[in-house]
């Protein structure tokens, strides 16, 4: 995890966004202490998901009360719910 004052992430925002987005960690110090985190943001996946329910409603369920938790959840996960609010 790479270590900035406040002044140097003042100073060099966009660049430490850019390492976030690389997916770096990066402490910002005030005075030698430690006051935030930067991180990469989490990356959703809903089709990754919805591929994962697919692949589980093929296997052949046993268990129908969890057959019809599955299928619930993969009525309301959509790909095109997996946006992204902040870029346009």
């Amino acid at each position: 995890m790479r270590e900035v004052s406040a002044t140097e992430a003042s100073r060099n925002f966009s660049a430490v966004l850019d390492s976030a987005e690389q997916g770096e960690t990066i402490l910002v110090t005030r005075g030698g202490e430690p006051v935030a985190t930067i991180a990469p943001a989490p990356r959703a996946n809903g089709a990754a998901l919805l591929d994962l329910f697919a692949r589980y409603a093929a296997t052949g369920v046993d268990d129908e009360a969890f057959a019809e938790t599955v299928a619930k959840v993969r009525d309301v996960a959509r790909a095109d719910l997996d946006s992204d609010p902040w870029h346009g």
